[in-house]
């Protein structure tokens, strides 16, 4: 028996979207359930480079992102299988300090903070989202272009590493939310060695 392939699927496991743009398959989202969905992450603890487990309410691995030694920051983040999905990689060169996202091969957009505020505010120009926290930079809330809530990330206090819970409103928008949150904090990180 032979299967049939999507012709909307790409060889890297991502789907085209209504956009034409690649989007998460239902394997990279591991069929997470209709309704806001809570993901934590978790940096490892004597790692050399920030590298994180993130995993679902029950306990299981959503997605694994490593830390790549290059010239620039590079985080990749792949599935519970270990396929690759995106990455946060460091704009080189930039006048202001801007991350990349990329969706399977392709670079979607980039992620910038604004220089003067009190409150830290980040910006993208793939999909009119902006992020503001508060000002220990602790807490997050993603909003949409028309204001609404796209996910809260809040930082999980009294554990051994840094632990981040993140609530995703629709699923479907939990791989971008996370490669933001990789974005954010490549940011500070990188504010904060130079």
């Amino acid at each position: 028996m032979t299967s049939k392939t999507n012709p909307s699927e790409n060889t890297n496991g991502l789907t085209n979207g209504p956009s034409g743009q690649p989007e998460p398959s239902a394997q990279s989202t591991q069929s997470l359930e209709p309704g806001p969905v809570k993901l934590l992450f978790k940096q490892r603890i004597f790692s050399w480079i920030a590298s994180y487990n993130i995993f679902d309410e029950s306990g299981n691995t959503v997605y694994q992102v490593k830390g790549k030694f290059t010239f620039g920051r590079l985080f990749k983040i792949y599935d519970a299988a270990g396929r690759e999905l995106g990455k946060v990689k460091k704009k080189l060169f930039a006048f202001k300090t801007k991350f990349a996202i990329y969706i399977g091969s392709e670079c979607i957009g980039y992620v910038w903070k604004k220089r003067i505020s009190v409150r830290p505010k980040f910006f993208t120009d793939f999909n009119g989202w902006s992020m503001t926290g508060n000002i220990i930079e602790w807490n997050y809330s993603i909003m949409n272009a028309q204001g609404g809530l796209v996910a809260t990330i809040k930082k999980e206090i009294f554990h051994l590493s840094d632990t981040y819970s993140i609530t995703v409103v629709n699923p479907a928008d939990a791989l971008c939310a996370v490669l933001l949150v990789l974005a954010i904090d490549a940011e500070k990180d990188d504010r904060n060695n130079s």
